[in-house]
């Protein structure tokens, strides 16, 4: 079947300026009609799909030929070749996207810090991944209407402290959990009355309600799991049930 280049043209996303600047460097060669107009195969179509994927890829048009004309190249390798780069693409476009989201929730959560204070204080702990997910949840409410508050005049020098201070409780935790207590134990309760009264000195008035279902987060988010799990495995686990005895030692 042969198309003409305006068909071409329509097919492709491209102008027909396009196409005669590729027809005249010898990228894509057109036929002509017996009225001496342009025209296409199928197979042109597929060698133009191959020059729009290279050039979308940044391919200079030189490269393009060089690659499409290679006689050790068959249609196979440069699908192939295509796809590493595009999926190499999209994961750069990706991790950008991500960043980007990053940093417009980070405004949203007043944690007005540089990116080197922020390693510094967190480490590989990105407290940004869980802002979207706290608006959602509890955008309305007071309490995050007051850790917004409160996040937004935080200094570096106040979130290493608050950080050493939950490091601090967590490290007790691991210790008690290796010590064989149970969750229920006095000990594990007052180490969660603790975590409350953080959450409260730090963010929000942590009521018993609030606290039990932070707890219940902690294990059902992997994010949050997955950092408790880091300090000791079924660390998540361990302080969901403490904190959820405490609440009912304290009803």
């Amino acid at each position: 079947m042969s198309y003409s280049v305006g068909q071409v043209a329509a097919l492709a996303g491209v102008t027909v300026r396009t196409l005669h600047h590729y027809d005249e460097i010898g990228l894509l060669p057109s036929g002509r009609s017996h009225a001496g107009h342009r025209e296409y195969e199928d197979a042109d179509l597929d060698r133009l799909q191959q020059i729009l994927f290279y050039r979308e890829l940044g391919f200079p048009l030189e490269e393009v030929a060089a690659l499409l004309d290679d006689p050790d190249a068959d249609p196979a390798e440069h699908l192939r070749r295509q796809h590493e780069l595009l999926t190499g693409r999209i994961d750069r476009l990706q991790r950008m996207a991500a960043a980007v989201e990053h940093a417009m929730e980070a405004r949203k959560m007043g944690i007005k810090l540089t990116p080197e204070e922020k390693f510094e204080v967190f480490g590989d702990f990105d407290p940004d991944t869980h802002a979207a997910e706290a608006e959602r949840r509890w955008g309305g409410t007071d309490p995050y209407k007051e850790s917004q508050r409160r996040a937004a005049a935080y200094t570096k020098e106040d979130w290493l402290r608050i950080k050493a201070a939950a490091d601090g409780l967590n490290a007790r935790v691991a210790a008690l959990m290796e010590s064989g207590a149970a969750p229920e134990s006095e000990e594990a309760m007052d180490l969660a009355e603790e975590h409350r009264r953080q959450i409260g000195e730090s963010f929000y008035d942590c009521s018993y309600e609030i606290h039990a279902g932070l707890a219940e987060m902690y294990v059902a988010d992997e994010r949050f799991a997955a950092t408790y799990e880091s300090i000791r495995p079924g660390m998540a686990a361990f302080l969901r049930d403490a904190i959820l005895a405490n609440a009912i030692r304290k009803s």
